[in-house]
């Protein structure tokens, strides 16, 4: 708004336009009277503020007048007074007041092409990788549908002598529980998969008919079959087949060894090589069970274990001249009779299920918690 002209300067302009008085002079003539006129002039208002003149409203005028003021750099602001998180270099959270003065929450901003996301955590550091994926639901299902089968068959099989009194109605169910988990393998290269095959492997159940004779020894009374094992080793490509029967008297140990090709992912030949007799460990001190069972008679062994007492120290004499002696080793004929073959049709980290020309094996892994039910 444009300041209005001070008053002095309205009347100087009116006496411009007015006549301009004339002076007698003393010669008795008229002449005009002419005010001086400076050769330069200012404008009234110009003038006006170089002298400090008051105006209208009695406020003095600068001096000078102020230089123009450069302009102000465009800010990204939005119509609230925040910074506008769609310009570009803006990637920092704003506080904000809502309309009572109250600090508000910032709106989330989105991310611009020139701050692309980083993937550091609160620290500045590497953030961690993320989890694993869980399992799907059905492989869950599946893995406890197993584990529910191998429990049911350990506590079929139990009480059987390793399937030598087996009855018809539990080698059906044995079959029937064997059947379902080799459908659900979850190894179906099991020869392949040496970290699961090698070990040594406990025997619990099986049908082979050239394993008769020694379960029936471990049948007769006073004797027992301690253990039946099969220890595979996949870099020397050799399976040790071990078998332990013990009395009151002594133990006796003797295995077979053999060497194996693998014909498919899931079939070994074997070959065995050589057979050997352990020295017999006779025990220090004779301890017979009260009574024997002997074609369902109760029989006391009372008055044997009386006879025995004084032949304790015998027995110990003998067992400390034997322990020291090597293991007897006899080769096998390579003959047909010699070679095998297995074919492993279930296998994980606790148990193995082969089917050999013999018959049906059922092994549990040493060390399993499934021995743990036997």
């Amino acid at each position: 708004m444009a300041m209005p002209p001070p008053l002095f300067a309205a009347a100087s302009h009116a006496s411009l336009l007015l006549p301009s008085p004339t002076i007698h002079s003393s010669t008795g003539s008229r002449r005009p009277f002419r005010l001086p006129l400076r050769s330069s002039r200012r404008p009234p208002v110009a003038a006006a503020a170089a002298s400090g003149v008051p105006d209208e409203w009695g406020d003095r005028s600068p001096s000078a007048p102020e230089p123009p003021s450069q302009p102000d750099p465009p800010i990204d602001d939005d119509e609230w007074g925040r910074d506008d998180p769609t310009a570009s270099g803006n990637s920092r959270p704003v506080p904000v007041t809502d309309e009572w003065g109250e600090p508000g929450v910032p709106e989330p901003q989105s991310t611009s092409a020139a701050d692309p996301p980083t993937n550091d955590d609160e620290w500045g550091g590497d953030p961690a990788p993320p989890p694993p994926p869980p399992p799907a639901p059905e492989e869950d299902d599946e893995e406890e549908r197993r584990e529910e089968l191998k429990r049911c068959l350990v506590d079929t099989v139990y009480g059987s002598d390793l399937g030598f009194r087996a009855s018809s109605e539990v080698r059906g169910e044995v079959l029937e529980l064997v059947t379902q988990l080799e459908s659900a393998n979850p190894t179906p290269e099991p020869v392949q998969a040496t970290h699961l095959l090698a070990g040594n492997w406990i025997l619990i159940y099986t049908a082979y008919s050239e394993l008769l004779p020694i379960l029936a020894v471990g049948a007769a009374p006073l004797f027992k079959v301690d253990e039946i094992s099969q220890e595979i080793d996949t870099n020397s490509m050799t399976i040790v087949n071990a078998s332990t029967i013990s009395s009151p008297f002594a133990s006796f140990s003797f295995s077979a060894t053999a060497s194996f090709d693998v014909q498919s992912p899931s079939r070994i030949e074997v070959q065995f090589k050589e057979g050997s007799f352990q020295p017999p460990k006779i025990s220090s001190s004779v301890d017979l069970p009260a009574e024997v069972d002997i074609f369902g008679q109760k029989i006391s062994l009372g008055p044997v274990q009386q006879v025995l007492n004084p032949l304790q120290q015998a027995f110990a004499s003998i067992a400390g001249s034997i322990s020291g002696q090597p293991p007897l080793k006899l080769p096998i004929p390579g003959n047909n009779r010699a070679r095998s073959w297995l074919l492993t049709t279930y296998l994980d980290k606790d148990l193995r299920i082969s089917r050999g020309d013999g018959g049906l094996f059922i092994l549990v892994k040493e060390g399993s918690p499934l021995l743990d039910q036997l």
